[in-house]
């Protein structure tokens, strides 16, 4: 019999084995988001009057507007475009690191 009284273990689940499966994964899921991190993501509105474009980090890194979009007399219109391209492209990064990560399949875990 086993140390502990459990023949083969626990049941006969091989603890090291289960230890270097979890270490494995945990080194691929880290490539994983390192991967995602460096990409980047992009998202136009208004036909093409807002452009955001945002790192697998979630991290802002350019936004380009039309001259002919800013009107003083209507900054809502603009501000309301800004916010649609950026979630859209923070919404893109969601979907990739679902898509991505969710091959884990880990509870919790987006």
């Amino acid at each position: 019999m086993a140390r502990g009284g459990f023949p083969g273990g626990f049941g006969g689940i091989n603890m090291n084995q289960i230890m270097k499966q979890a270490k494995k994964m945990q080194e691929e899921m880290e490539k994983s988001q390192e991967n995602l991190a460096s990409q980047t993501f992009e998202s136009t509105t208004g036909g093409g009057a807002v452009y955001a474009k945002v790192n697998g980090s979630k991290e802002l890194m350019e936004i380009k507007i039309q001259k002919d979009v800013v009107d003083p007399d209507d900054v809502e219109m603009l501000q309301d475009l800004i916010l649609t391209c950026v979630n859209d492209a923070l919404k893109k990064v969601d979907d990739a690191q679902a898509k991505e990560l969710g091959k884990y399949n880990i509870p919790g875990l987006k």
